[in-house]
């Protein structure tokens, strides 16, 4: 028996904000560390309130500008295989982190965002909803889910491939459209 198994990788259409963005915080992680480098200099030399506090934010902003930069260099990876699909985003192509799994049969509702259902579900509140997507006019597709008395909602970017194998998996009436 053949397996059911796609795998779709997302990214931005248009990366050009994106790569001038991540240019731009190494710039800034650059001028920043540099300049907590020089108030530590300066501290050393004559101790100043100011100078410890530049000096603190400086190297804040140095250290967060680094470890958000790669944010700006973000995929999103969905695999399915025989009613399973598994979530993870991937990070300048070299870190990958799992953000989840589900059997899509234990789904309550799915379907294509543009649809009425998807906004019938959002207004149920107190609805979780992750946005695992990066373009905003793509083929989003929903899954809504109840665990654990929560209310759950997952938004992503699937081919038209992959939503028809997932369609073979749901239960009858999950799918809305």
């Amino acid at each position: 028996m053949l397996d059911n198994y796609k795998e779709d990788i997302v990214s931005r259409r248009s990366s050009v904000l994106a790569n001038i963005l991540y240019a731009l915080c190494w710039v800034l992680i650059v001028v920043n560390g540099l300049y907590a480098f020089l108030m530590l200099q300066v501290i050393m030399y004559q101790f100043d309130l100011i100078s410890l506090v530049m000096l603190v934010a400086s190297a804040a902003i140095a250290v967060l500008l680094f470890f958000y930069k790669d944010n700006f260099k973000l995929e999103y990876e969905y695999t399915f295989t025989n009613g399973t699909l598994d979530f993870a985003k991937v990070l300048r192509s070299a870190k990958r982190k799992e953000l989840g799994s589900m059997n899509v049969a234990n789904v309550s509702a799915c379907g294509h965002v543009a649809h009425e259902s998807f906004h019938r579900f959002l207004s149920k509140g107190d609805v979780e909803k992750k946005n695992w997507f990066l373009n905003r006019d793509g083929n989003l597709f929903y899954f809504y889910y109840v665990k654990n008395d929560k209310k759950h909602m997952i938004i992503i970017e699937p081919s038209e491939e992959m939503v028809s194998m997932i369609r073979n998996y749901v239960q009858v009436g999950v799918y809305q459209g």
